[in-house]
């Protein structure tokens, strides 16, 4: 192998690992901020819901620079093939990583209007539950990503479902409530909203997923199996 060769592969593989990197201090952020938001949430704690709204930003200025290496890497090292792929990938996924970060912020920001609302509603129960579930196929997604996993992405994906059943759950039991108790409308709007966040959360991770199954294999993954989606609020 020439010289120049040589230098290229590996000026290349410092970059994937730095991109690597990168997305995955990205991704830690988005997850920490989807944690923070449901403990905001529980323990109507608005400090740390300024906090998660504050932080954003941080996941922002990530992406930014995640993108500005990808245009570089290209441009620059001339990837084919697998290694092209990845690259793509990487600029795909932190797309979508910087949308579950906006999610999170979302949930955040409900939290005031939530608590000046009180605490009077019982189903919110099932979101932290929800929430869990969402936030833990973030992280085994970007693990996914980091190990070219095609298998923990097919079983990343496999998981909406749980998330999905957990939002039909819920949409059901508010929209209930709304309804013998239309002085708690304005609360149950909050919460429905806060768990069709959620919910996107888990659609966005199946979606890294299914672009680290491809970038690992080449090709798309088989069709997977989807909740039933009741009328609903339209995500924020």
């Amino acid at each position: 192998m020439a010289l120049g060769s040589e230098h290229t592969l590996k000026a290349f593989d410092e970059d994937i690992d730095r991109l690597r990197g990168l997305i995955s201090e990205m991704g830690g952020r988005a997850e920490a901020a989807i944690s923070e938001a449901m403990t905001a949430l529980t323990r109507r704690d608005l400090e740390l819901a300024a906090h998660v709204v504050e932080n954003d930003h941080k996941i922002d200025e990530l992406e930014a620079e995640i993108e500005k290496l990808v245009v570089q890497t290209i441009a620059l090292r001339a990837p084919m093939a697998d290694d092209l792929r990845e690259v793509v990938a990487a600029l795909k996924i932190v797309g979508v990583v910087e949308r579950i970060g906006d999610y999170a912020k979302n949930i955040a920001k409900r939290v005031p209007l939530v608590a000046a609302e009180g605490n009077s509603i019982k189903p919110t129960t099932l979101l932290p539950a929800m929430g869990q579930v969402a936030g833990e196929m973030v992280h085994d997604v970007l693990n996914a990503f980091a190990a070219r996993d095609a298998d923990l992405a097919t079983a990343v994906c496999s998981r909406d479902k749980v998330v999905d059943d957990f939002y039909n759950s819920i949409f059901r039991t508010l929209v209930t409530y709304m309804m013998e108790n239309p002085r708690h409308i304005s609360e149950s709007a909050h919460l429905l909203f806060i768990a069709k966040n959620i919910e996107r959360i888990g659609d966005h991770a199946t979606n890294i997923a299914e672009m680290v199954y491809f970038a690992a294999t080449g090709r798309h993954p088989p069709e997977r199996e989807r909740g039933e989606h009741p009328t609903e609020p339209h995500g924020e």
